[in-house]
């Protein structure tokens, strides 16, 4: 069966005071017994403060990104190595702001991918389509060529460490947010898509999440769709309340 999961993806956001504030309101208020997997993203440089900080828990630490080498000349940059050694074991890669503002393409994912595997990491790989793909009907089109060409070169063993998060690019940040319908239609097209690479089984072990304006009022509508497997959350998920709402709705 596969997991439920609610994910917060922090992004540019809580200085470290902020961070443990956050991080300890999120202790006390996200019930992490429900059923589902409460993951937390915050900053570089606050993700060993975090990992410390939640060693009593449940809640799980992710990284926002990591670099495909394994080391070498590439300033500012974080390794998979470096992150499993503070204990980090889960990352995100393919969000659509690394996509779009650090121009990461679909082969550089698939390299990133690969490492991620290598050292063992659950990666949760971002993809979705912009709003003049929606507009021109080919959204379809766009998701499945960004699954195929950063996604589709792993082994069928390899699917035991991968989240989807499916991120309609026009629902994040504006407001908008696709109708549970419309999650679920993709979503459904997502698992489909996957089966016919790999299997049935495969398609259906696989958690999918919903990446787009999640908020506590919609959350329960569009989890409750058979093929949505819980949420990676941005705005909501740095309010404790409110990221414990979304978890409960699950």
């Amino acid at each position: 069966m596969r997991k439920k999961i609610v994910a917060g993806n922090w992004k540019m956001n809580k200085n470290l005071l902020e961070t443990k504030e956050l991080l300890s309101d999120i202790k006390n208020k996200v019930n992490t017994s429900l059923g589902a997997e409460v993951i937390v993203s915050p900053t570089f440089v606050n993700l060993q403060n975090a990992v410390e900080l939640l060693q009593d828990s449940d809640v799980v630490v992710a990284a926002q990104n990591m670099h495909q080498a394994e080391s070498g000349a590439y300033t500012g940059e974080i390794s998979a190595e470096m992150l499993r050694n503070i204990k980090v074991e889960t990352v995100i890669l393919g969000h659509s702001e690394r996509r779009a503002y650090f121009s990461e393409t679909d082969a550089l994912l698939a390299e990133k991918v690969t490492t991620a595997l290598k050292h063992e990491m659950t990666i949760i790989f971002c993809f979705g389509e912009e709003l003049n793909d929606r507009k021109n009907n080919t959204h379809f089109s766009v998701v499945e060529e960004q699954l195929k060409e950063g996604l589709f070169h792993i082994n069928k063993d390899d699917w035991s460490n991968v989240v989807l998060a499916y991120e309609p690019v026009w629902a994040i940040g504006t407001g908008e947010t696709a109708s549970p319908e419309q999650a679920q239609e993709m979503h459904a097209f997502i698992r489909e898509t996957i089966k016919k690479t790999y299997g049935q089984e495969i398609a259906d072990e696989v958690s999918i999440l919903y990446g787009g304006s999640v908020k506590p009022n919609n959350a329960k509508e569009i989890f409750a769709k058979p093929d949505v497997d819980g949420g990676l959350i941005g705005g909501a998920s740095l309010d404790a309340e409110s990221f414990a709402a979304i978890a409960a709705s699950i």
